[in-house]
């Protein structure tokens, strides 16, 4: 299974912002990575090199590689509405974000691996698969096997920021995939119309 398992406080440092979730090293050093750091004079970026950062910020931020993004956006030039809200409404409603969101785990690496692993499941059954999109209706819960599992109880207990699009049952450990959210509540700092115009060239 495909996965960027490089450093991460570095690609944040790229893009300025904790885009993998906190990070106590991105906090001690949020300049630009590289040997000069802060004294490196930035040349202008183009407005290629603006998009190019913008789409890879997206993908990093989600956890996926270049092809899987790539088919993501061409799905989303498929369906109905703006391109860019589509690309990130499909890229909220993937299976391991949705776990990330709900709270089951505290970052999208954690979600994923938590699915990867057989821990989480969706109408009473198991899936395996990161990228599964959810649908209306949906409702996502944790294996009965694995509720005591410590990544998850501590993620839990530190709450989560209640999302129009998504209900959390915490008595059943259950959560429920309303529908696609609306682009204001999707907080991620990511310009999409910027990722549209690079894959239109």
């Amino acid at each position: 299974m495909a996965r960027y398992i490089g450093p991460k406080t570095r690609i944040a440092r790229k893009f300025g912002e904790p885009i993998f979730g906190s990070d106590k090293n991105f906090e001690k050093r949020n300049y630009p990575p590289g040997q000069h750091g802060l004294d490196k004079k930035r040349k202008k970026v183009s407005e290629y090199g603006t998009q190019l950062l913008e789409k890879q910020k997206a993908k990093y931020t989600y956890g996926l590689l270049e092809k899987q993004f790539a088919n993501t956006f061409h799905k989303a030039t498929r369906i109905k509405g703006i391109t860019g809200v589509v690309l990130l409404q499909l890229l909220e409603s993937r299976l391991d974000n949705v776990v990330y969101r709900l709270g089951i785990a505290p970052t999208r690496a954690a979600a994923r691996q938590l699915v990867s692993h057989r821990h989480i499941t969706v109408n009473g059954k198991v899936v395996n698969i990161p990228s599964y999109l959810m649908s209306a209706g949906e409702l996502v819960g944790v294996r009965q096997k694995s509720a005591s599992l410590e990544v998850i109880t501590e993620s839990l207990s530190h709450g989560r920021k209640k999302l129009p699009w998504l209900e959390w049952d915490k008595e059943q450990m259950l959560g429920k995939y309303v529908s696609r959210p609306e682009r204001e509540d999707i907080h991620e700092n990511i310009k999409e119309q910027l990722i549209v115009e690079l894959y239109s060239k």
